[in-house]
């Protein structure tokens, strides 16, 4: 088992519920790490993970980031920050899938896969798309429409332009915005203080 930290890749992480579509419920990019269970001597989980964007990553074996653990405790209160702030992404993932329109969440994807490539172009499918927010390719098409005739995006065969960035964020749920607070409130002053 190996723990691993996304450098210039992201990777959603998802929950398979009976016969359905598997359903996007995080997304780890690299302001995180996939395999944050392992440190808690978990070593499956009901989740998994599909690579969105390849790229670099850091792998740490198990024993090895244990090891790490037991010798820095700055380490050790970092990824438990972490893991509260994955914890709490989890949940938004839920209440988000639950209670708010199409165009605001794809909206909140858009730009959480903005956030992870650090690019304005992002390669995705209506099919991906609809896959990772658990709806269907059409309710995909409509809500792009309706975003790239506002003039936020602009769509063309599996490749998606990020043209208004604040627009974006403005048409997005109230999900994005709790994920940055919670990450900027647990995580940023924490790299700040620890100079990590």
């Amino acid at each position: 088992m190996h723990a691993y930290f996304p450098v210039e890749s992201f990777v959603s992480i998802m929950q398979q519920t009976d016969a359905y579509p598997p359903l996007e419920v995080g997304m780890v990019g690299r302001e995180g790490m996939l395999g944050a269970e392992l440190a808690f001597g978990v070593t499956s989980t009901p989740l998994f993970a599909v690579v969105q964007c390849s790229g670099r990553a850091w792998r740490v074996v198990r024993d090895d980031l244990l090891q790490l653990l037991l010798d820095s405790s700055a380490l050790q209160h970092l990824l438990q920050r972490y893991v509260f702030v994955l914890m709490a992404q989890l949940s938004a993932a839920v209440a988000c899938q639950r209670f708010h329109l199409i165009e605001a969440r794809l909206a909140r994807q858009l730009l959480m896969r903005q956030d992870r490539t650090n690019s304005d172009t992002l390669h995705d499918t209506h099919e991906s798309l609809a896959r990772m927010l658990g709806i269907r390719r059409v309710s995909v098409t409509v809500a792009a429409g309706e975003l790239q005739r506002n003039g936020l995006i602009a769509y063309r065969r599996g490749e998606l332009q990020v043209l208004d960035r604040m627009g974006l964020r403005a048409k997005a749920c109230s999900c994005y915005k709790q994920d940055q607070q919670t990450y900027n409130a647990l995580m940023t002053d924490l790299f700040k203080r620890h100079e990590i």
